[in-house]
């Protein structure tokens, strides 16, 4: 029982509380406790004068009779199995006009928002009665020892039924419709009910009865009312709640560091996947070697490559000049075989492919997909059921398709997806990217090259900087600065450091997969 104890979470752990309180294992049975037969004795006593007082009717006198096959589980034999109709009376909430309620008064009707497990809210839309009418319906007021039920909420998702008692702090409320209000014929036993209620034994049984349409469920009081319980000694009731109420505090804090924990587990990829990047750019990651090829001489084959660029018409001579990197631009020290440069010495960039939607088809003899943001993630994209599907001869650009080495990542999005970029790693030639899609397209095709860039656009420095750059459109877009994308700052490592950076990423990014 413990070793099964220790793996449960706070829910299940303050359940099997409550069911073993239920089942009489919580604590010893005192032989000298005055029998629950006698307390159902004095409850029938006390109904019988309510009976002849006119409060209640003398069908409220009448037993169920309770089977064998009814009782779930054993009970000590000085406990009791009843039902919940012969130890309270039940009051259902009036339907107060809602034209009748005004901003402030002494008398509060509380509804079902105002109603939760062990909590009266009562600041919650709040609404009040005069005192006339509250004179009128003083029939549905609350008194101490009340337990407030509510009866209505969705269906199949257990999210009603909330109990709680009124205590002597709660003064002139009064119950709406769908608040029942069960009123126990001896006021400590409500300290009972109120644990027996939440208990999965009576959960079962009172959701059994459920009704209602595919969205609304409801209770209704008489089957609440034959709801069959175990009933203690009223000397081991007190035993009982007050070892719950010493225990589920410290349930409660249990709980409180499980979430923790969770949520520190939950983070902690993420958090660990962060700080190796982070490493990874500022050159702590792997040891460097003296004997790499600098990054300089890396970047010196790139501008041959972007002249010859210029050569074939391909970039303009415009593209070949470089504005120098300030001193208050370099946000972290590198190696001294690395290069600071800007992105836009690195990569070309260009928007994807714009179409009207009378374009678009479904059903065309090998048709091109069009990614959207939504198909782009950190690091790699995927398509979609919906995705945007066009005729190939509205591609009038073939370098618009997919190309190996090259990135996307969306110019116009939501705030949490911008500046997710995703490395293209083959060639897609029946795949464009959509005009609110940037394509970055590195000078230089290297595969290790590019893969160290899509590790570096999926840092927290990466992110940051793009959220900087871009522009509010209307409610809930961001626009990504072109521009400003193409100044952006990075460290190069040499070539041959980027080989062994990457490895390194991928081995500890293998190993941090795992911890999910």
């Amino acid at each position: 029982r413990k070793v099964e104890k220790s793996k449960m979470n706070a829910q299940q752990l303050r359940n099997s509380i409550l069911q073993e309180a239920i089942e009489g294992h919580l604590v010893p049975q005192d032989p000298t406790d005055e029998p629950a037969s006698v307390l159902l004795n004095r409850i029938c006593e006390e109904k019988k004068r309510l009976v002849k007082e006119g409060k209640l009717k003398k069908k409220d006198l009448e037993e169920t009779p309770i089977s064998e096959d009814e009782k779930p589980f054993e009970i000590p034999e000085s406990w009791e199995w009843v039902r919940l109709k012969d130890v309270v009376s039940f009051i259902g909430g009036y339907a107060y006009d809602s034209h009748s309620f005004i901003s402030s008064s002494s008398y509060q009707v509380l509804r079902l928002g105002n109603i939760k497990n062990d909590t009266i809210l009562l600041n919650v839309n709040p609404v009040f009665i005069s005192q006339a009418l509250a004179e009128d319906t003083k029939k549905f007021s609350c008194k101490e020892c009340d337990i407030l039920i509510t009866m209505t909420g969705t269906r199949k998702k257990r999210d009603y039924f909330f109990s709680v008692i009124v205590d002597d702090a709660h003064k002139n409320l009064f119950v709406n419709q769908r608040v029942g209000c069960l009123r126990p014929y001896n006021n400590f036993l409500a300290k009972w009910l109120i644990k027996v209620l939440k208990t999965e034994t009576v959960l079962q049984q009172v959701f059994r009865y459920e009704t209602g349409t595919a969205n609304q469920g409801n209770l209704g009081a008489e089957n609440i009312l034959k709801t069959l319980f175990p009933l203690p000694p009223l000397a081991e009731q007190k035993r009982i709640v007050a070892k719950i109420e010493e225990l589920l505090p410290k349930v409660e804090e249990y709980g409180k560091a499980q979430d923790a924990l969770n949520k520190l587990n939950e983070e902690l990829p993420e958090k660990l996947k962060k700080s190796v990047l982070q490493e990874a750019i500022e050159g702590r990651l792997v040891p460097q070697d003296p004997n790499d090829e600098p990054a300089s001489a890396l970047l010196e084959r790139i501008r041959e490559e972007k002249k010859q660029l210029v050569k074939a018409g391909k970039l303009k001579k415009k593209d070949l000049e470089e504005t120098p990197i300030q001193e208050d631009e370099i946000p972290f020290d590198i190696p001294d075989s690395w290069e600071w440069m800007r992105l836009g010495g690195l990569v070309s960039n260009q928007t994807g492919l714009s179409y009207n939607k009378g374009d678009l088809e479904k059903k065309v003899d090998n048709p091109i997909r069009v990614l959207r943001g939504g198909n782009i993630q950190n690091g790699s994209w995927c398509t979609k059921v919906d995705d945007v599907m066009i005729a190939p001869e509205y591609v009038k650009k073939p370098n618009l398709t997919l190309q190996k080495n090259t990135f996307i990542t969306p110019a116009v999005t939501s705030l949490e997806h911008l500046g997710k970029t995703a490395l293209i790693e083959e060639d897609h030639s029946d795949i464009v990217a959509g005009g609110f899609v940037l394509y970055l397209l590195p000078f230089y095709r290297d595969d290790v090259l590019s893969k160290y860039l899509s590790y570096y656009f999926q840092t927290a420095y990466y992110n940051i900087y793009c959220q900087s750059i871009a522009n509010k459109s209307g409610q809930a877009f961001w626009n990504l600065s072109r521009q400003k994308l193409m100044e952006l700052v990075l460290p190069v490592p040499p070539l041959a450091e980027q080989h062994r950076i990457v490895a390194k990423i991928e081995q500890l990014l293998g190993e941090i997969d795992k911890l999910k």
